[in-house]
């Protein structure tokens, strides 16, 4: 607890059971894009608040622009999420106080959001919902509940960017190598990645946390052993 984690899991597929059996017994904030699976694995997890993701729905906005003639649609709907991110750094800094902070995103936040919800209600009645437009204006109302929820904790942002840049390193490693190997290797590999995306954020140095952990591990015996082995203990297994 306290502690950010990286935590990569290898499934054989995408499908929502193994989301739902991964957050067996978890209560609180599950931040993703809009895959249907998350929505569905949620559903059966009361406990568990679902958030939605603005990069994501800026993503789509951004697909529709290149793809339409005339782009000024599509560039506005960009526009009024880019005043959703301005706030969020503006009060970041302004307000370091939980409290304060959650008091004032929200009252600078919710009137953007009520603008940019009645923007995109308006193209919903103008726009056919099999255009590059209605499309990402479905998108953006279906996840609407789950996109402002950002505002109810001081820990979540508008959107999961951080999840999907530890998502990276191992998305560019498989195009590299193509396979894994076998099943077996693939959860290596998520173990692998789990401890060293971690360790990044940590700000320890790789190489000599590997070494340590590569040393000392055949010796681990009790659950302190290897909790001394964790990232954001390193310097204590170091010494």
């Amino acid at each position: 607890e306290g502690r950010k984690v990286f935590w990569y899991e290898y499934k054989p597929t995408r499908a929502a059971s193994h989301i739902h059996e991964f957050l067996e017994g978890f209560s609180g904030y599950l931040q993703t894009d809009g895959y249907q699976a998350y929505e569905t694995a949620v559903r059966e997890h009361p406990d568990i608040t679902h958030v939605g993701c603005f990069a994501h729905a800026r993503r789509k906005f951004y697909e529709a622009s290149k793809g339409m003639k005339n782009p000024a649609s599509p560039m506005e709907g960009i526009k009024w999420i880019k005043k959703l991110y301005d706030v969020e750094d503006r009060m970041r800094l302004k307000y370091p106080d939980t409290n304060d902070f959650l008091l004032h995103r929200r009252n600078e936040t919710e009137p953007i959001l009520s603008g940019f919800k009645s923007w995109l209600d308006k193209k919903a009645l103008h726009t056919a919902p099999q255009s590059l437009m209605g499309k990402v204006v479905c998108y953006t109302l279906g996840q609407w509940n789950k996109l402002i929820a950002y505002l109810d904790h001081e820990d979540l942002t508008p959107d999961n960017n951080i999840s999907e840049n530890a998502i990276r390193p191992f998305v560019v490693g498989r195009k590299n190598w193509l396979f894994s190997g076998s099943p077996t290797g693939a959860e290596t590999s998520s173990k692998v990645y789990t401890l060293v995306e971690t360790a990044k954020h940590c700000n320890v140095n790789l190489h000599d946390y590997l070494r340590i952990v590569f040393e000392k591990a055949p010796n681990a015996k009790t659950d302190e052993d290897w909790n001394n082995l964790l990232p954001w203990n390193f310097l204590q297994a170091d010494g």
